[in-house]
Parts: structure tokens; sequence; C-alpha cells
């Protein structure tokens, strides 16, 4: 089923990058993230041909580079906003206020007061306190009630800090109405989810709260679908196209045919796959028979996200620029601080020649997501990771 109005349009998501090697990996200090800017336009094609209707609002937060901004602008992006610095960024390539969604439900009154006067009209909470702070500092505006989720099928649930349950999303729409503000749903269903059907519960419950706020003379204004598109790591996802399809059915079982506006918050599925992460080698040892590879990145220069081994990257070695042939073994892999934390991958052994050796490098496959995003300021005196886009 479609959105009414709508045709869903035949779109090959672009292949995830593959591990063949450049002519030549050129020499550079590591590391470094090199994302490719025609790789985040193909997957904002890609996205909004299978999610006809729906506006694409970025997760600024995924990779806050100028020339990524300025990329998705032309495209026609909008933009998920978490912070004031966030605002600011973003009406730097994109003056028009209207295209923002503030998404964090943790705002002081302060940051609430000045992205009002900036412009921005909607707003997501999770409590009562926070609709306290918005009806006082942004008052009329655009209230989504962020409505919690099993997070079945994800890397990572989100569901333990952010959003509410059924009854309590009903009486915060209901009071919102009643203070005057506009209101909507918003869920997110997990990142790097791999169950195309993850939206289907959370749009049942957005049905059954539009249900109770048409009982009282209004409507929802909006339902954000939030995010959890994924990127090409080492465990297979679907087609993007199947989680469209998947989606267009459910708004429209659940939602149709008087629609209210649809947005989504893609975030890796956007700039993911366009970045390769250049690591440099530090060591190899043997620990107790069992291989270590330490990299000089890890979890405090950008590579959060393997925190408990939760996304697994693709990898390549080379050498002089090509990449090294031979057999390949489990490693430990870790990072390069003075720190015991600093380990990438521990049970999960990633796959790396055993010849491999201290100088060689090792590229890091859809890194363009919360790398550069997430690199300290410089713990251990390590500078932060840099990043470069083509």
């Amino acid at each position: 089923m479609l959105l009414p109005g709508v045709t869903l349009i035949a779109h090959r998501l672009p292949a995830p990058r593959t591990t063949a090697a450049p002519a030549r990996v050129p020499a550079s200090t590591t590391p470094l993230l090199t994302v490719d800017l025609a790789t985040v336009t193909s997957s904002y094609g890609a996205l909004r041909a299978v999610l006809p209707g729906v506006q694409l609002h970025y997760a600024v937060k995924a990779n806050p580079s100028l020339m990524v901004l300025r990329t998705l602008a032309r495209a026609g992006a909008r933009w998920d906003v978490a912070s004031p610095g966030e605002i600011d960024l973003v009406l730097g390539v994109d003056p028009d206020p209207s295209h923002l969604s503030y998404g964090n439900t943790i705002k002081k009154s302060a940051d609430i007061a000045y992205a009002f006067a900036r412009g921005v009209r909607t707003f997501v909470l999770d409590c009562a306190r926070e609709l306290d702070k918005l009806t006082e500092h942004a008052p009329g505006s655009e209230v989504l009630v962020r409505i919690t989720t099993s997070g079945r099928g994800a890397d990572w649930a989100l569901g333990t800090k952010f959003g509410c349950g059924e009854a309590e999303a009903r009486e915060l729409l209901l009071e919102a109405v009643r203070r005057g503000h506009r209101v909507g749903v918003c869920f997110h269903v997990g990142s790097q989810q791999r169950d195309v059907h993850a939206w289907d519960e959370p749009l049942a419950t957005t049905a059954r709260l539009r249900a109770a706020v048409r009982r009282q003379g209004s409507d929802l204004s909006t339902v954000d679908l939030g995010g959890g598109f994924p990127a090409h790591t080492q465990v297979p996802t679907p087609p993007i196209a199947a989680y469209g399809l998947t989606i267009v059915d459910a708004i429209a079982t659940h939602l149709g045919p008087d629609l209210p506006r649809i947005i989504a918050e893609p975030g890796r599925f956007l700039v993911a796959d366009a970045g390769e992460l250049e690591a440099e080698v530090v060591l190899v040892t043997e620990r107790g028979g069992t291989r270590w590879v330490y990299l000089d990145i890890g979890l405090f220069g950008g590579l959060a996200e393997t925190l408990e081994e939760a996304l697994r990257y693709r990898m390549t070695a080379y050498r002089d620029g090509a990449p090294i042939e031979g057999p390949v073994g489990g490693v430990v892999l870790a990072g390069p601080t003075c720190d015991s934390a600093d380990l990438l991958y521990i049970k999960h052994r990633p796959l790396l020649p055993l010849d491999l050796r201290d100088g060689d490098r090792v590229i890091l496959h859809a890194t363009g997501a919360y790398t550069t995003a997430y690199s300290s300021v410089g713990f251990n005196g390590f500078a932060p990771l840099r990043e470069v886009d083509r």
C-alpha cells in the first residue's frame, strides 16, 4: 500500500563500499576519515525514493561536517537538531528555521528560549516537566511526544533514556492541546535496526493516541518515524526497499487515508557508508596465546560505537598502498590510549592478515557516522579524528 497521492519509485540502494583497494592508499597522517559526498547524495536519494511523501530530517549528530550539511541541503534535506550549537550550524547552510525539529527530549530552559527566538517551532518531549518548560519558553509551538519502543532487532534499543509509555503519552498530548500546542507523536525503533517490521508496533500505538486526541476535537499534526535505517557493517541487513515497502504499508494501515505530516530522522543511513577511516597499526603482539593488534584510533578517538562490541566494522588491511595478501586470523583489537577500557573487540575477533606488521594500514569501512562526532578533544594528547570530504 502507498501513501495517498504518491507512487513508489524503484531505486537501487548504492552497493556497500567494497573492500577492493583503490589504485593506491595515499600516505597520510592517521587516523583519517574520508567521506565521499556523492555517496551521501545517493543514499539520500535512495531513502527518499522508498519513503515517498515522508520528509527526511537528517540527524545532524551523526556527522556535522559542513560539507555533509551543504550536500544534504542541496539535496533537499531537513534537519533533526539536538542543541543550540547544531541549530546555529544548520541555519548557516539552510536559513529556514521551519525545516528544523529540536529532537532532544532533555533541554535547558535557556536553550528552548534560544531555539524559539531563532524561529524553531517543533520540539520533542517525553515528560510533564519538559512540557511546562516548552509552554513557558516556546508558547504555541508544535510538541511531539516521544513514545518508547521495544528496540527489538536493533544493535541499540535506545528505550532506556528516552520515551514514555502509551498512557503517559496520552496525558501529555491532551494537556499540550489544552495549552494551545499543536501535537504529534515520535519514536525511534533503535539504531542499526535489522527488522523491517519494527515500525509497525509504534505506528499502531500512534494510531490509538491519535484517536484519543481526535476525541478531544484535535488531531496529530506530525508523526515522526525516527531513524534506525542501517548501514553496511559485518552483519547483513535487508535492502532499503524492504524497509520502505513495510513502513509505507504500516503508515497506510494505521494512519491512512487522512494523514498528518510524516517525517523521519535518518542519520547513519545517509552518511555511514560514505566514510572510510584509515588507521595505522601501532603494535602487533601475542598475549597469552592470543594475537593483539593496536591501532592509532580507539574508543576515545571516534570508535565509541564498538562499545560492548555492538557495531562491527568491516576492515581491509594494506601495506604500501596494496591489500595484504595471505592467510588471516582472528585478533583482539585495541586502541592506543593509556586506558584499559580502550578495547574495540575482544569477544568478536576480526580477521586480519597473519603477516600484519607495525606501520601497516587498516581501513574501517562504513565509518562516516558517529566517528568524528564522538572523537575526544585530545584524551592522552591524541589529536581529534580528522575528516576530509571528496
